[in-house]
C-alpha cells in the first residue's frame, strides 16, 4: 500500500525575504522584489532589472570558510534547508541516515564560475583547483547531504525551470513508495550575473523595462519577458506515520504530481498546451480529486507572451469549464523567475495559501490578453477556502512539472 506523504518544514530565500514569514509577508502585501540590477554593471545591457536576493550574509548561517567552498546557489540552497530542518524538528541523530535523502536542483549551475574561470584560461592563469566541484549543479544536494548527514537517495534534476518542480514530486514518490521516511526537496539559483543575463537576453526572453512595476506583468497584454530572479526553496517531505511519531506539526499533505514533456520545441510550450494539461490531469488522478475540487493554481506564469497564453490554455484543458472558478496567480510577478528554484519557493506559497486560505495578488498585471481570460488573482489577494492548491511549471525542451498539495486531515 502507498504511504501518505506530508510536509512539515519548509525554508526559502528570496528576492522578498530571507526566510519563509518574511516571504508570505512580501506576498501578502504585494511587494515587488524586482529592482535595478546591482551585481555587475548593465550600462551596455539591454535588460536592466532583476530580482535579487537582498541583505543576504552568508556569513551569519556558516563560517567564512566553509561559504568560499560554495557558490551563491548552494548557499542559498544550505540556507533554505537549514530553516526547514529546524522547522521540522528533524533530528537526525534519531534517523536512519540511509532513510533520509535529498533532491534540491539547480536549472544551469553556477555561472558565475564559469564566468570567473574562463576569464583565468583566456588570461593564461591557471583555473582555481575547485572550479568543477563549485560549477557543478549538484552541489546544493550534496553539500545539504554533507551537513546532515544524509545519506539516502540524493539526485539533481536538471529540466530547466522545472527542476524544482520535479525535484519535490520525485521526492514524493520516493516516500510513497517506500524509499526513504524523509526527503528534503525544491530547488535553488543564482544567475543574476552578465552570462545570466546576457543569454536569456539573446533569446529575447527577458523584459527590457527598466521599471520595475512594469517589468513583471504575467498575463497582461502589453508583457515583454520574463524578469531573472534568484534564491532557494526547500520543503521537508516526511511519511504520515514518521512525522506523527516524533510529533512532528503537519502543515500540508502532497498528493499529486504529473510530469510530462511536449515533445515540441526547445524553448517554446505546446502551442495547445496538452503537454502541461497533461500533468495537471495525472497529478488530479493520483490524488482523486476532480477539476472542481481545485481551487487555486500557482502558475508558471513567467510574462513571456508564449508560456503565459500556452499555460492558460493548458489549465483551460485540464479543468475544462472548471478553469473559470479556479484561483490562479503568479509569484513571479513579485519574485522574478528563480529558474529551476521557481518550484521551490512556489511549492512554500502553495502551502502557505492553503494555511491562511488566501490567494495573494498577481501584481502589476492591468490588462490580460483577450484569450488570457481566467482568474489571475489581479488587482488585490483574496481571502478563499483552499483545500488543494496545485503548482506548475514548464521548463525549457518541453518540461513540464505539477504538484498538488492538499490541506492535512488526520
Amino acid at each position: 500500500m502507498a504511504n501518505r506523504v506530508v510536509i512539515t518544514g519548509m525554508g526559502a530565500i528570496t528576492p522578498l525575504g530571507n526566510n519563509v514569514e518574511s516571504f508570505w509577508n512580501g506576498l501578502v502585501e504585494g511587494r515587488n522584489g524586482i529592482g535595478s540590477i546591482t551585481r555587475f554593471d548593465t550600462t551596455d545591457y539591454k535588460v536592466k532589472v532583476a530580482a535579487e536576493v537582498k541583505d543576504f550574509d552568508v556569513t551569519q548561517y556558516m563560517s567564512f570558510k566553509e561559504a568560499k567552498r560554495m557558490e551563491p546557489f548552494v548557499q542559498y540552497a544550505m540556507v533554505a534547508a537549514t530553516e526547514a530542518v529546524e522547522d521540522a524538528g528533524l533530528d537526525m541523530e534519531k534517523e536512519d541516515p540511509f532513510r533520509v535523502g535529498v533532491i534540491v536542483s539547480s536549472g544551469v549551475g553556477s555561472m558565475q564560475a564559469n564566468e570567473r574561470e574562463i576569464t583565468k584560461i583566456n588570461e593564461g592563469k591557471k583555473v582555481g583547483p575547485l572550479y568543477i566541484p563549485m560549477m557543478i549543479g549538484n552541489m546544493a544536494s550534496a553539500n545539504i547531504s554533507i551537513k546532515y548527514h544524509m545519506m539516502g537517495k540524493n539526485l539533481d534534476i536538471v529540466t530547466a525551470c522545472a527542476s524544482g518542480t520535479h525535484s519535490i514530486g520525485e521526492a514524493f514518490k520516493t516516500i510513497k513508495y517506500g524509499d526513504a521516511d524523509v526527503m528534503l526537496a525544491g530547488g535553488a539559483e543564482a544567475a543574476v550575473c552578465p552570462s545570466g543575463v546576457l543569454g536569456f537576453t539573446a533569446l529575447t526572453a527577458l523584459s527590457t523595462q527598466e521599471d520595475p512595476n512594469l517589468a513583471s506583468r504575467p498575463f497582461d497584454k502589453d508583457r515583454d519577458g520574463f524578469v531573472i530572479g534568484e534564491g532557494a526553496g526547500v520543503l521537508v517531505l516526511e511519511e504520515l506515520e514518521h512525522a506523527k511519531a516524533r510529533g512532528a506539526k503537519i502543515y500540508a499533505e502532497m498528493v499529486g504530481y504529473g510530469a510530462t514533456n511536449d515533445a515540441y520545441h526547445i524553448t517554446s510550450p505546446a502551442e495547445d498546451g496538452s503537454g502541461a494539461g497533461m500533468a495537471m490531469k495525472i497529478a488530479m488522478k493520483e490524488a482523486g480529486v476532480e477539476p472542481k475540487d481545485v481551487e487555486y493554481i500557482n502558475a508558471h506564469g513567467t510574462s513571456t507572451h508564449h508560456n503565459d497564453l500556452f499555460e492558460t490554455r493548458a489549465i483551460k484543458y485540464a479543468f475544462g469549464e472548471d478553469a473559470k472558478n479556479v484561483s490562479i496567480n503568479s509569484t513571479k510577478s513579485m519574485t522574478g523567475h528563480l529558474l529551476g528554484g521557481a518550484g521551490g519557493i512556489e511549492a512554500v506559497v502553495c502551502v502557505k495559501s492553503i494555511e491562511n486560505n488566501y490567494v495573494h495578488v498577481t501584481r502589476g498585471t492591468a490588462n490580460t490578453d483577450e484569450e488570457c481570460d481566467l482568474d489571475y488573482t489581479l488587482g488585490q489577494g483574496k481571502n478563499r477556502e483552499i483545500n488543494y492548491a496545485m503548482s506548475n511549471s514548464l521548463g525549457f525542451g518541453g518540461h513540464n512539472a505539477t504538484i498538488l498539495i492538499k490541506k492535512y486531515e488526520a
